[in-house]
């Protein structure tokens, strides 16, 4: 499928845009030289509405579009949850981390590990967090990216992989944080419109031109898509393959409200670079928390963007309403339905114009979230071994270079991996699998760092280090085991050996480097305590409603 000379138009005039005002924000005032602070954070002079933009942009990519809209066509509005709590976690991070971070004036999330612990807790994590980037973040939105690129417009997978990357380098690599958090703003605007457009088509589609009678046949024709709480056997899902499991192994019933889905979401948004990144480089604490809030809101509305069309996609398939639509849908391999092609075939139904619009949104999504990626993998290596072990006496000029030489190599090693992604059904699903092999340590590590003064160097090494084995023993041992409860377990498995050998080491003692907690720390604005409660009371009610 070609897009039409309109669309092209559009999709055209969208990279340009980005490209041009990346460029342009970019620029070099004269004599002014760029320092680290104006590549990595941005001057350190972000708006609020600047970064709760940046924070959606960086945040939903393919693995939501493409991804989460897959998870949508398999298990339904369920997978909503991680956006929902999402929305939730933005609070307790924007009130309890926040302010620890911007008052320790930090660049990155090692550096404050290094603040709080020592140089090998920080040495660790950066490792960690480099090879999960690198591995499993750029390389799922490539290949999610390139896949939708191959649905639409039959471009191979391999040349996808090489354009997406090329664009985001484009513009990203030479301005730094600056260049991809002003184009995230406009990025979001694409990344709105564009999705609502595929939306409102989707739901016109099953509802035979009326929107409203789409959306309750969606619930009439699968009820059971409409379940947030899933209990053991409620549900069977395509594992790719030709069979099917269950789907409490991906969102295993109240843990996804009271237990391991909390330590998901804390470690993305409480100590993940490419995300604390864009609050570090707001103007002030007020306004990386107003930030926060503002993002906490587009995160409410984006199931209606990523989920609902996947779930449309379902019932179009499921009543045979188009034949070209289902056979969009399958597999050219296995001849399967292919669970994650469902927002790159929706795309095609979109009429001459929105369909430019809705790819440039699908774009938007991939390319910004690749920027920021590669932008926090260049930091901390920059930072954080670079700086500590092959420059220590660099140049400010000699840190922005080696940044941009990361970047570039992190692009160079993700396209290589992408294409072995091709095998799996549910993309959205294996990244969070796979990040939530470190997210229990790194959630012990800087809980215990930030709330609890006893906790030492070597305790939080114990930390960082045995998570990542714990977990694989225990997803052989316990196959069956959800991976959601998994992550709790291991967290609670940390815990007690961070406490244990905190206290005997330091005999009961503070830490040197604690951080002192006090009530004045965590004071928040009027506009903040107001917003955060019509957050609470929304995710509130689509819980009791969609029980």
């Amino acid at each position: 499928m070609l897009l039409e000379p309109l669309d092209l138009a559009v999709f055209i005039g969208y990279c340009l845009l980005i490209v041009g005002m990346g460029i342009f924000v970019s620029r070099e005032k004269k004599g002014h030289v760029k320092n680290s602070s104006d590549y990595f954070l941005a001057s350190k002079a972000l708006p609020w509405w600047a970064v709760g933009a940046s924070l959606i942009a960086s945040n939903i990519s393919a693995e939501q579009f493409i991804g989460m809209s897959g998870s949508g066509f398999a298990l339904g509005l369920a997978i909503s949850t991680y956006e929902w709590m999402a929305a939730a976690t933005l609070l307790v991070v924007a009130i309890f981390f926040l302010p620890v971070y911007i008052k320790k004036g930090i660049y990155t999330m090692p550096g404050f590990l290094l603040d709080r612990y020592d140089t090998r807790v920080r040495t660790t994590m950066a490792v960690f967090w480099l090879l999960l980037y690198v591995f499993v973040n750029l390389t799922s939105v490539l290949y999610l990216g390139a896949l939708s690129l191959n649905t639409i417009l039959d471009i191979p997978l391999t040349y996808g992989i090489i354009g997406l990357a090329v664009f985001a380098m484009v513009y990203s690599i030479y301005g730094g944080l600056k260049a991809v958090a002003w184009t995230d703003v406009v990025q979001v605007f694409f990344l709105i419109a564009g999705g609502l457009a595929t939306t409102y088509i989707a739901l016109q589609m099953v509802g035979g031109g009326d929107v409203w009678e789409g959306i309750s046949l969606l619930r009439k024709e699968v009820p059971n898509h409409f379940s947030m709480i899933l209990s053991k056997g409620e549900m069977m899902i395509p594992d790719g393959k030709g069979g099917t499991y269950d789907a409490y192994l991906d969102l295993p019933g109240l843990s996804v409200l009271i237990g391991g889905m909390w330590i998901v979401n804390l470690s993305y948004w409480g100590f993940n670079q490419y995300i604390t990144q864009r609050a570090l480089a707001a103007k002030s604490l007020d306004e990386a928390q107003k930030g926060m809030i503002f993002a906490g809101f587009l995160k409410i509305l984006m199931p209606l963007i990523v989920v609902i069309p996947g779930i449309a996609a379902l019932v179009i398939v499921n009543n045979g309403m188009d034949s070209s639509f289902i056979s969009s849908m399958q597999d050219p391999m296995t001849g399967l339905v292919k669970s994650d092609r469902a927002y790159p075939t929706l795309l095609q139904l979109l009429p001459v114009g929105l369909k430019g619009l809705a790819f440039a949104a699908l774009t938007a999504a991939i390319v910004s979230s690749l920027a920021s990626m590669a932008n926090s993998t260049s930091t901390i290596f920059t930072m954080d071994i670079y700086n500590k072990y092959f420059g220590k006496n660099s140049t400010e000029t000699q840190q922005v270079r080696v940044g941009r030489i990361t970047a570039v190599v992190a692009f160079i090693i993700a396209a290589f991996v992408a294409p072995a992604l091709g095998q799996l059904d549910q993309a959205f699903q294996f990244i969070q699998e796979y990040t939530g092999f470190i997210s229990p340590g790194v959630f012990a590590i800087f809980f215990f760092g930030v709330f609890w003064k006893k906790t030492t160097s070597n305790a939080a090494l114990v930390g960082a280090g045995l998570s990542i084995p714990l977990s694989v023993v225990l997803k052989f041992a316990f196959p069956a085991l959800p991976f959601i409860d998994r992550m709790g377990i291991v967290f609670l498995i940390l815990a007690i050996l961070m406490i244990s050998i905190s206290l005997i080491e330091g005999k009961g003692k503070d830490h040197p480097n604690s951080i002192e907690i006090n009530r004045d720390l965590f004071r928040t604005s009027t506009g903040f305590k107001v917003g955060a409660f019509l957050i609470s009371g929304i995710i509130a009610a689509l819980y009791i409603i969609f029980w």
